[in-house]
């Protein structure tokens, strides 16, 4: 039988890490690969494989608890599936079968070593189609959006939409509409003079249908999904790694969410529901995940969305949810910013400005 492409450890640096690694220089590690070949596979001492990590792992281990700064030996998947190499051919036909399941095989030796890696040449469709929700009117920026949209507001000397625009080149994405309302005629011109990658359409929303409305205008829904994400954004999110992570969930939409965390300048008091004292802590830090504006939606999802009426980002989510579509949740560790109020507009330039000096 022909088995998936094999490569050889000729470099085995690239695919390999320790238990110790932390997770911080994983993500760098990986982040350094081809799009299919975004893992590491982590053995001991003896090169025995102890586990395996993607980016998909790092994510889920962020959503439990685990830091950045941890050793990639609490993030790893501990169970991996590995195909022993033997020069028997039932031997082969079982590697070839469990290839066909997993995105990449360690192969190992009969010591449990690692020799080689498989990588089948038959990859997941991907969704290649996104849409850019750029038609807001920016209210709370006051003076910088009354003449120019928010999408076009410069940051590191490019418009915000730029910045996004780039990102999805950058990614699987081929094929991108742009919601668009408020001044839209400076957006369709940015657009039209831009030097594109891809395929850009903008939608002319005559009334505003809220943060999932737009979805509705769409000429058709793709068939495999879409990536949805607010024109408002600075970051430098992995579209490719939400794309991946949707697909493996195998759930109808995902959600980026950012970590957000605030400190309590007071004492917090813990209490019983009888207003019995338990214990006061002083001034806390609160973490929560708060959405990022950035979603991985089902074609199932998609039309639930109503032709007639405006429907924000959280009723779609709700409603999908209420009749059993399932919901999965995607942790951002790269840099993210929602541009909603003038700090936020000055930390973005602020930051830009601080990595193009780091670059002269």
């Amino acid at each position: 039988m022909s088995l998936p492409r094999l490569i050889l450890l000729s470099d085995p640096d690239c695919w390999i890490c320790g238990p110790t690694t932390p997770v911080r220089q994983t993500l760098e590690r990986l982040n350094d690969l081809a799009i299919d070949q975004q893992f590491q596979v982590v053995v001991g001492t003896g090169g025995e494989v102890l586990g395996t990590i993607t980016d998909g792992d790092v994510r889920r281990a962020i959503l439990a608890g685990v830091g950045l700064d941890a050793p990639v030996s609490a993030a790893m998947h501990r169970k991996a599936v590995v195909g022993r190499i033997g020069a028997d051919s039932d031997n082969m036909a079982k590697i070839g079968s469990l290839s066909s399941h997993v995105p990449f095989l360690p192969l190992v030796d009969a010591r449990g070593r690692l020799c080689a890696i498989l990588i089948p040449d038959d990859r997941p469709s991907v969704i290649d189609t996104a849409l850019v929700m750029a038609g807001g009117f920016g209210r709370r920026l006051g003076e910088h959006t009354r003449t120019t949209p928010k999408p076009l507001l410069p940051v590191g000397g490019r418009p915000i939409l730029d910045h996004i625009l780039s990102r999805l080149e950058e990614s699987r994405i081929r094929r991108v509409f742009i919601s668009v309302h408020y001044l839209a005629e400076q957006i369709v011109r940015f657009v039209e003079a831009r030097d594109s990658r891809m395929e850009i359409t903008c939608i002319h929303d005559g009334t505003p249908r809220g943060t999932a409305g737009a979805i509705a205008a769409l000429p058709a829904l793709p068939d495999g999904g879409l990536v949805v994400l607010n024109g408002d954004l600075v970051t430098s999110v992995d579209f490719d790694a939400l794309v991946q992570f949707h697909d493996r969930a195998g759930v109808d939409a995902t959600l980026a969410v950012a970590q957000h965390e605030f400190a309590v300048p007071y004492g917090v008091v813990r209490h019983t529901a009888e207003g019995q004292f338990l214990g006061i802590d002083e001034k806390p830090t609160v973490r929560h995940f708060v959405s990022a504006g950035i979603y991985c939606l089902s074609r199932d999802l998609c039309t639930l969305v109503p032709p007639d009426r405006a429907m924000d980002m959280p009723e779609l989510i709700n409603r999908g949810r209420e009749i059993g579509l399932k919901v999965g949740l995607f942790p951002i560790h790269e840099y993210w910013t929602d541009i909603g109020r003038p700090a936020d507009l000055a930390e973005a330039r602020a930051r830009a400005e601080a990595d193009l000096a780091a670059t002269r």
